[in-house]
């Protein structure tokens, strides 16, 4: 189900609380929305369809996939750069790393390891920031 964007400043800056198998249908729905914003959002959290619970959306170029509970476990090649985000209007200056490795939970809640470079990477550090209440 497509939700509503949500713009509240202080709701988004509260962390999300961790994602539970529950929280499947939530996941469902940050897919639904992310597909149905895709000419102008490569990713989304949870918070963003007003549900707070630690789970993203991400576009991996070829397909969306979901994340639970998705943590930077390792990080290389600091640089800076500035974003925009669905849920806030102009584009704000941060910092983020070229190569990052991220443990999380698929969708059958399966914990999985990766390494995600360049733009992917720089879609999931914007999201992860999401989940623990930075708004970026």
């Amino acid at each position: 189900m497509i939700r509503p964007i949500m713009k509240d400043i202080f709701f988004l800056n509260q962390r999300s609380e961790p994602a539970t198998e529950a929280d499947k249908q939530v996941a469902v729905d940050l897919l639904d929305t992310l597909k149905a914003h895709e000419e102008g959002c490569v990713g989304m959290a949870a918070n963003m369809i007003g549900v707070k619970k630690c789970i993203i959306a991400v576009n991996m170029g070829f397909m969306n996939m979901a994340m639970f509970n998705p943590k930077i476990v390792k990080r290389s090649g600091k640089y800076e750069t500035e974003e925009g985000c669905l849920s806030l209007t102009g584009v704000r200056k941060c910092t983020r790393y070229q190569e990052i490795e991220v443990e999380y939970q698929d969708m059958n809640f399966k914990k999985q390891r990766q390494k995600y470079t360049g733009w992917t990477a720089q879609i999931i550090q914007h999201e992860i920031d999401h989940c623990q209440g930075i708004v970026i």
